[in-house]
């Protein structure tokens, strides 16, 4: 088993429409004002970014995201990240009688030099740090949809 590779995904209920989802999902640069947990998006052209991120654990992680599918038709986002993190992450967003639901995965390789470190003790901690996160993210959007 490889102790620096993960496989993350949350599914979220969200109370609009599938389009309306999608269509915050892909303003990234917002994302701090509604995900409590990433910290900045400093754009580097259209379809990359340096993002900071940082939850309950004392630590950050920093990565580019590059924008390598924009699917308005299906609803999918899908970044590839290179950094303290490798891998992608992707958001599919479908319609369910209540709204929406906005499926989130990301397969990642750890290179930051701490979480390597404790990789093998700090796994359970890194899982559940990814958890709450999560969390947060899908209450912090659900607010903001609302709110606007």
């Amino acid at each position: 088993m490889d102790w620096n590779h993960y496989r993350f995904r949350s599914v979220w209920a969200l109370p609009v429409p599938p389009d309306r989802a999608y269509a915050v999902l892909e303003q990234a640069e917002d994302y701090p004002r509604w995900w409590p947990q990433v910290r900045t998006v400093h754009r580097i052209d259209d379809d990359s970014a340096v993002i900071s991120i940082r939850s309950l654990l004392p630590y950050d992680i920093t990565f580019t995201a590059r924008r390598i599918r924009q699917d308005p038709a299906a609803r999918i986002l899908q970044i590839a990240m290179s950094g303290d993190i490798d891998g992608w992450a992707r958001w599919t967003v479908t319609a369910t009688a209540r709204g929406s639901h906005a499926d989130y995965e990301q397969v990642v390789d750890v290179h930051k030099p701490l979480l390597r470190r404790f990789a093998v003790p700090g796994r359970p901690f890194f899982r559940a740090n990814h958890r709450l996160m999560t969390r947060a993210g899908r209450r912090g959007l659900v607010a903001y949809l609302e709110a606007v």
